[in-house]
């Protein structure tokens, strides 16, 4: 069950998607056996000063140390290991919350290692962005059902919410609305049952009832489908003109096309303690892989 946690109980650094622990334990064993993150967490803050802008400003117009593109997106790193400047850029931040924009099992799997006495772990490797300058990018993340026909899946989901037709295709989902695709065809997924989505929320936070992930996840995928909680049986895609392709043949499964949320509804949830599901945001963009490491050496 999602951790609640007070509002007086605020800490600098929100997390705001509840983790699976059996992948922490995965990415655990991971990085300690690596020694190493070979990404940074992305964190999200809204700086109230422009000192730290205006150090940066500085330092990018030296040669980068790196640059990489990567699936179409240009990747530059500069260096600053310069005292004075590092104390700029680090004086404010103290004072901001930051936000977990990606990396919550990473962070997570960094807690649960840092237990121990003197671990290295206590500290974790991080991209901090000032989202008031930088503004990052916020979409949904889809549903792949490959073994669920999608008019079994469309009849099914009229049982527990409004269900229509959409004659032209599957669209990009309305702020409180599901758009159910396969085969060719495409149905509007809006007003969930009362009744049925209290039950397949019971003992969750009630501001489940308004995240479509939640209504996704439990309401159709647990409840309506009883879609079986096993590897292959629900994929994930941050594309939903994929997502679409994925499931245009008949018989290669259904789609489940999911709104985006706004990073202002995701800040709230996060400093009220509400974890929201798995799954349920995609920040970007993400720095690559390799691009920045923490290497911890030999034990």
């Amino acid at each position: 069950m999602p951790r609640r946690k007070s509002v007086r109980e605020e800490r600098l650094l929100l997390p705001h998607e509840d983790v699976s622990p059996q992948v922490v334990q995965q990415r655990a064993a991971h990085m300690s056996g690596l020694r190493a993150q070979l990404e940074p967490l992305l964190l999200a803050y809204s700086a109230a000063e422009s000192t730290a802008g205006q150090v940066m400003n500085h330092v990018i117009r030296r040669p980068p140390a790196a640059v990489a593109r990567v699936a179409g997106i240009t990747h530059t790193l500069w260096a600053c290991d310069d005292d004075q400047e590092i104390d700029l850029l680090t004086s404010g931040l103290s004072r901001n919350q930051a936000l977990i924009a990606d990396g919550h099992h990473r962070h997570a799997a960094c807690l649960h290692l840092g237990r121990q006495p003197g671990s290295p772990w206590k500290n974790s490797l991080a991209l901090l962005v000032d989202t008031n300058a930088y503004p990052l990018r916020l979409s949904a993340i889809h549903r792949v059902l490959p073994g669920l026909d999608p008019e079994k899946a469309a009849s099914l989901a009229a049982d527990v919410a409004r269900v229509l037709s959409l004659p032209d295709g599957p669209r990009k989902p309305g702020p409180n609305e599901l758009v159910l695709v396969g085969a060719g065809h495409a149905w509007s997924v809006t007003d969930p049952e009362p009744r049925a989505l209290r039950e397949a929320l019971a003992s969750r936070p009630r501001e489940w009832g308004a995240l479509p992930a939640a209504v996704s996840d439990h309401l159709l995928l647990d409840t309506a489908w009883a879609v079986p909680d096993l590897p292959g049986a629900v994929r994930y895609s941050h594309d939903a003109q994929q997502a679409v392709a994925d499931v245009a043949a008949p018989g290669s499964g259904t789609a489940l096309l999911l709104p985006a949320t706004t990073e202002v509804r995701v800040r709230e949830l996060a400093r009220a303690g509400v974890l929201m599901p798995p799954k349920s945001t995609s920040f970007g963009p993400k720095p690559a892989v390799g691009l920045a490491l923490r290497v911890l050496g030999p034990p």
